[in-house]
């Protein structure tokens, strides 16, 4: 007959192994992180595509072969406006050249509001062959459909050139006490009143102490 094992150890008694703790599995699936991945990969490729980098426009001087070296670095006096940015959102301006020998020229007090420096640049802009009234009626015409964006651009750049004798220059001057939110402000509006010719340059003592003074009043 066949042998039938109950399991005792021959004296009557019941053999208990020790009993291991199963282990879990450490592995991690990686497989959906793939198909993740790939939705963030086509995700970024696509907004970087549609979202196209806005860079400011910035008029280069024109070059004139037949300007004379002694007149190279003159600037009509006339037609330049000297914009100096100070601390407290506040902005003084005057025409011409700050002469030691001579009179000096009055500040005018403004701000960066529509009605104050911006107001400025464009009534001296118009005052001088119209240039903002007709450069914007270029863009209207252009951001409408009546005219391509390539034909606007040309259009104001030959007038520009024509007209770059009577042009209004403008010089940026912030001083010590100005911040880089009022220089790019300022920036802003020398494109938003059309202005084609401007620097940026530092203001020098005498402007500085023109500022002092303005201030004491």
């Amino acid at each position: 007959m066949a042998e039938v094992n109950t399991g005792d150890d021959g004296g009557g008694k019941k053999k208990h192994g020790k009993q291991r703790a199963k282990k879990s599995s450490t592995r991690i699936d990686m497989t959906p992180m793939v198909d993740l991945g790939f939705l963030l990969l086509t995700f970024f490729i696509l907004t970087t595509t549609f979202n196209k980098p806005q860079a400011m426009e910035i008029n280069m001087p024109i070059k004139d072969d037949k300007l004379q070296e002694k007149d190279k670095n003159k600037v009509p006096a006339n037609h330049t406006l000297n914009i100096l940015l100070t601390d407290k959102n506040v902005v003084y301006w005057y025409f011409g050249v700050a002469d030691p020998a001579k009179a000096l020229p009055s500040l005018t007090k403004t701000n960066y509001s529509k009605d104050g420096i911006r107001k400025v640049l464009i009534d001296e802009n118009n005052k001088r062959h119209n240039a903002f009234t007709q450069i914007e009626t270029w863009k209207k015409e252009a951001s409408e459909g009546k005219m391509e964006e390539v034909e606007m651009k040309e259009k104001i750049k030959v007038f520009r050139e024509t007209n770059k004798m009577s042009s209004l220059i403008v010089l940026l001057k912030p001083d010590k006490e100005s911040n880089y939110k009022n220089i790019v402000d300022a920036l802003d509006e020398m494109a938003i009143c059309n202005i084609g010719s401007y620097a940026l340059l530092e203001s020098n003592d005498l402007e500085n102490q023109m500022i002092a003074n303005a201030n004491t009043y």
